[in-house]
Formats: C-alpha cells, structure tokens, sequence
C-alpha cells in the first residue's frame, strides 16, 4: 500500500505545480502586467529624461512606454511563427 501513497502524493504535487504553472502564464499574458510595465517604464524614463534636463521629460517619455506596450502585444505572434516554422522543423 505504500507505493498507492506515494503515487497519490506524487499526483498531488503535478497538481500543485500545475496550478502555479497556469497562475503564473495567467499573470505573463495579463494586462494588468503589460499596464504595470509600461506605467514603470514610462516613470523610469520620464525621472531618467528629467535628471539630464531633457525638454518635456513627461511628455516625450510617451513615445517609447507605448513603443514597449507595442513589443509586449506583438511577441506572441512572432513567438508563435517561431514555433511553427523554426522550432517544429
């Protein structure tokens, strides 16, 4: 009867790892993460343009917020393409 224990606690275990699995892509592919990064990298850009006195460092710091948002939606095509053509050759 031993090896039926560790059999269900191995199962318990996948189980586990797979809830973390799954939570974790959830968070990867969510937008409340691609909102957070671009808010963050807006603010380091816009304190980084302000400290070497750059014109409107709030302004322009825009530009490439949205230019990472851009990249963040667009990976999961390109990322995809790679898995069909390059990687399941």
């Amino acid at each position: 009867m031993k090896k039926i224990e560790d059999l269900e606690k191995e199962i318990k275990l996948i189980k586990d790892r797979n809830k973390r699995v799954e939570s974790d892509k959830a968070w990867e592919t969510s937008w409340t993460r691609k909102t957070l990064l671009a808010l963050f990298t807006y603010l380091a850009i816009s304190i980084y343009m302000y400290s070497i006195s750059l014109p409107n460092p709030w302004l322009n710091a825009i530009v490439p917020s949205i230019g990472f948002l851009l990249s963040t939606l667009t990976l999961p095509t390109f990322k995809n393409l790679w898995k069909k053509h390059i990687y399941g050759n």
